[in-house]
C-alpha cells in the first residue's frame, strides 16, 4: 500500500515506499565502481534516485516499467530533491495503478461524448463514415480514452490524449469561421485524427514511456497506418480526400526540424499545427506553474522554453473552456 507522494517528499526525508520505476541506467563513478541512476515516478510527478552502492545487484532486482519499493532517504542535488536508495524491492501485489499516473481531472466519457457529437456536424459524407468506424472500433476507443498525449511536455497524463484533441476541435470551431475558404470539414477531422498513432506510440499501464514501435516508428507514420487501414473499409473514398488528410497528420509539427516529413502545404494544415502548438504550449507551461512554489510571483527556469514565467495573475488556470 502506497502512502506518501514524490509531491510530498523533501531533503531530509526518510522514504520506504512504492513507486513505478521510469528509468534505470547504470553509471561508472571516478574510481572505477558502478553506480546506478533511477528515476522514479507517482500519479504526482518524477524524483531522480541514486544508488552509490550495490549498484548490480540492485539493477538486477528490477527493470523500467516495474513497480518497486524503495527505501532510503532523501537529499538535495542541484537544488532538486534526491533519493539515496539503499534497497530495492520489486512488487507484484497490491498494487493500485491509480496510484502511479497522473489522470485527467475531467470525466473522460463525458470529453468522449463531446468529441463525437462534435465529428457529427461533419457535412462531407466519406469524413463523416470514415469517424464512424473509428468510433465503432471499440479497441480504438478504449486506448483513445486513456492514452497520455506525450511522456513530459503536456497532457502528460491517462486521458491526455482525448483532452488535447478535444480542446483542439473546439479551437478548430472558433478559428475555421474566421477565416474564409478554409474547409471546415477537412481541419476538423486533422484535429480529431492528427495525434491518434500515440495510442500505440506509448505504454501507459505503470508508466509512460515510448514503445518499441514509437521509438521505431513514431505517432505520425503509426497514425497514417491508422487512417489507411479505416478508408481500405469505405468503398469509393475520394482519393484526393485521403491524400489532404493525410497530408493534415504528415505536417502537424510544422517542419522537418521537428518531426514533420512535409512541412504544411494548405491552409488547414498550417492552421492545424499552429493549432496543436498552441493547445500544447499552453498546457504544457500551465502544469510547469502549478508544480512550481505557490508563493512566488515567478516560476523557476523553464529549460524547453529558455524563460521564467510570472503567475502572480489569475493566468494559471485549468483547462480549456468550452
Amino acid at each position: 500500500m502506497k502512502s506518501r507522494y514524490v509531491n510530498q517528499l523533501k531533503a531530509g526525508d526518510a522514504v520506504d515506499d512504492l513507486f513505478a520505476l521510469a528509468e534505470k541506467v547504470r553509471g561508472v563513478k571516478r574510481n572505477g565502481e558502478a553506480y546506478l541512476s533511477l528515476t522514479i515516478a507517482d500519479k504526482t510527478g518524477r524524483i531522480k534516485g541514486v544508488a552509490w552502492d550495490n549498484a548490480d545487484q540492485l539493477s538486477g532486482l528490477c527493470a523500467a516499467g516495474d513497480i518497486i519499493r524503495v527505501a532510503g532517504s532523501v537529499s538535495e542535488y542541484k537544488g532538486n530533491p534526491q533519493i539515496v536508495v539503499k534497497r530495492i524491492e520489486k512488487v507484484s501485489a497490491g498494487i493500485d495503478p491509480s496510484d502511479f499516473l497522473p489522470v485527467t481531472s475531467r470525466d473522460p466519457l463525458q470529453m468522449l461524448a463531446r468529441l463525437q457529437s462534435i465529428t457529427e456536424t461533419i457535412k462531407n459524407g466519406s469524413l463523416r463514415r470514415l469517424f464512424g468506424l473509428f468510433w465503432a472500433d471499440k479497441d480504438f476507443v478504449s486506448s483513445f480514452i486513456k492514452a497520455p498525449a506525450a511522456k513530459m511536455m503536456h497532457h502528460a497524463y491517462i486521458g491526455g490524449l482525448l483532452e488535447h484533441t478535444l480542446s483542439m476541435a473546439l479551437l478548430c470551431d472558433r478559428v475555421a469561421d474566421h477565416y474564409d475558404g478554409i474547409d471546415r470539414d477537412m481541419l476538423l477531422a486533422g484535429c480529431v485524427l492528427h495525434d491518434i498513432g500515440k495510442i500505440r506510440e506509448f505504454e501507459y499501464d505503470t508508466r509512460i514511456d515510448y514503445t518499441d514501435e514509437g521509438r521505431l516508428v513514431n505517432h505520425i507514420v503509426i497514425g497514417i497506418g491508422m487512417i489507411e487501414e479505416k478508408i481500405a473499409g469505405i468503398p469509393d473514398f475520394p482519393a484526393k480526400t485521403a491524400l489532404m488528410l493525410k497530408h493534415l497528420v504528415v505536417s502537424h509539427h510544422g517542419s522537418r526540424e521537428f518531426g514533420s516529413p512535409e512541412p504544411p502545404k494548405t491552409l488547414e494544415a498550417v492552421l492545424l499545427n499552429y493549432l496543436d502548438e498552441i493547445d500544447s504550449k499552453i498546457n504544457g507551461i500551465r502544469d510547469f506553474m502549478r508544480s512550481q512554489d505557490p508563493g512566488a510571483d515567478w516560476t523557476g527556469f523553464h529549460a524547453p522554453m529558455a524563460r521564467f514565467f510570472y503567475k502572480a495573475g489569475p493566468g494559471i488556470g485549468g483547462g480549456a473552456k468550452e
